[in-house]
């Protein structure tokens, strides 16, 4: 017999969020239906047309009435999966706290080619360096989302050559009480 030993973090390479990630007493991953990752795409393309800790904005996502019913999940390609690995992974596209109300509206979720939703935290001011344009604090994007029960799928990747409609598949290990969970996600659509 060949047994290994597997040990990760709940968030290590492509995961999802549970509400409890950042919510106090949010549900946890064990509590979610495992139906609820079988889900119905949308593809935002914003690869080569975003850049390093820009904010993608609602104004970028399409609007609630072009997705509610049509899908549960929009998967954003920013690009940024090809920087895995290097410390300019963590200077991200993020979604603006509007961008996350807007998919909450709408009753979506959100895949990310990315650490995540919300900036991660780093030093120094903006990229920009103008004050006025300073990163937002906290989780505002996890928030919203978690908070109306929708689905985040973070560090997703080979998002290139995908159609604008796929059905996603990123089901989560049954972990009790877990803030999230390594998944492996698997797109499928027609040819």
């Amino acid at each position: 017999y060949a047994t290994s030993e597997f040990r990760t973090g709940t968030h290590a390479g492509t995961h999802v969020d549970a509400p409890r990630h950042t919510l106090a007493d949010g549900e946890s991953i064990d509590g979610a239906a495992v139906e609820s990752f079988a889900l119905d795409a949308r593809l935002v393309d914003l690869a080569g047309t975003i850049g390093a800790r820009e904010p993608i904005t609602a104004a970028t996502l399409p609007s609630p009435g072009s997705v509610r019913d049509e899908c549960g999940v929009l998967v954003v390609h920013t690009g940024w999966a090809d920087h895995w690995g290097t410390d300019r992974y963590r200077d991200h596209p993020y979604l603006t706290e509007a961008a996350a109300e807007l998919c909450r509206e709408a009753g979506v979720g959100i895949g990310l080619d990315t650490f995540g939703p919300d900036p991660t935290p780093s030093a120094g001011t903006s990229v920009s360096g103008d004050p006025s344009t300073e990163e937002p604090q906290g989780t505002p994007a996890h928030d919203a989302l978690l908070g109306a029960g929708l689905p985040i799928i973070e560090n997703l990747c080979s998002l290139d050559g995908l159609p604008e409609r796929f059905r996603l598949y990123a089901f989560p290990l049954r972990l009790r009480g877990g803030d999230g969970s390594p998944v492996r996600a698997v797109a499928e659509w027609e040819a």
